[in-house]
Parts: C-alpha cells; structure tokens; sequence
C-alpha cells in the first residue's frame, strides 16, 4: 500500500469519527449540528388566499402581549420559549423579549443563541410578516418562537 492510499484512508477514517461523534451529541440535542451564525428572517407578505389581521387600518390592539411556544426536540423532548411583545396598532413589533425555558443541555445553549439574535431580527417588523427560520445558528427555537407569534396576533387582533 503506498503511502498516499494510507493517508487517504487515514483522512477517511478521521473524517467518520467526527461525524460520528457530532451525530451522537449528548442526548440532548434540539438544533441542527450547523454552527452557522447567520441569521435568517424572512418576511413575506400574506398569500392572496390567506386572511390577513393587517389590514392597513390599525388591526391590532397597540399594547404588551406574551405567549409560550412550544418545538419537540429530535429526541422527543418538548421545550418552550416565552415571548413577549410591544405592538403598535399597525402590527409593528417596537420591543421584543424572548426567554428560552429549557434547564440543560444542547437546548439551553441555542435558545441562548436564539434570544442574543432575535431581537434585531424582528423589531421594526410588522408582526404578520414574520416567518422567522433560523437566528444564530439555531434553527428548532424559531419553531417555538413562530407558535408564540401566532398566539400573539390571535390575542392582538383588534
């Protein structure tokens, strides 16, 4: 065997174990293994067919909400987040506080991402056109996040 066949292999067999070591995790985990750090907001407007609480003429109550969402982890685990908004009669978000609820593990440390991101992402942002995917990295919070968002706009709805 030459020696560049064995350094092939070599690559090849490190390669796996790392692999195999960032699939297994700790048990723990809620988020995609991507260490990406770049947001991704996307706000769209309604589809044609869609009812939208924005009309254009002051559809929601101005005022504080809050909901808890909810996401189920790849193992099975069901964690939430708690999200409380500052809305403006014509559905801008003018504050934003988000708080992750998860104790330990994989699901604490990107819901801690989430919220270091969320805030620029969304304040100034008209509440109806949020789709929010993925902030810093985290992409399962944003699932939880999205369930508040539509609790809020069906309290909200003036």
């Amino acid at each position: 065997m030459t020696t560049t066949t064995r350094r092939a292999y070599a690559a090849l067999a490190a390669s796996t174990a790392l692999l195999t070591l960032a699939a297994c995790g700790d048990g723990d985990s809620d988020e995609a293994s991507s260490p990406s750090s770049t947001p991704s907001v996307t706000t769209e407007p309604p589809a044609a067919d869609a009812p939208s609480a924005d009309t254009g003429t002051g559809a929601f109550a101005a005022g504080d909400y809050e909901a808890t969402g909810t996401y189920t982890t790849p193992d099975g685990r069901t964690q939430s987040i708690e999200v409380e908004v500052e809305l403006a009669a014509d559905g801008t978000i003018t504050d934003l506080d988000a708080d992750g609820q998860a104790e330990s593990g994989n699901s604490e440390q990107f819901q801690g991402k989430f919220e270091s991101g969320i805030n620029e992402q969304v304040v100034g942002r008209k509440i109806t056109e949020l789709d929010v995917d993925k902030v810093s990295g985290s992409s399962l919070t944003s699932g939880g996040f999205n369930d508040a968002i539509e609790q809020i706009v069906g309290q909200a709805q003036a």
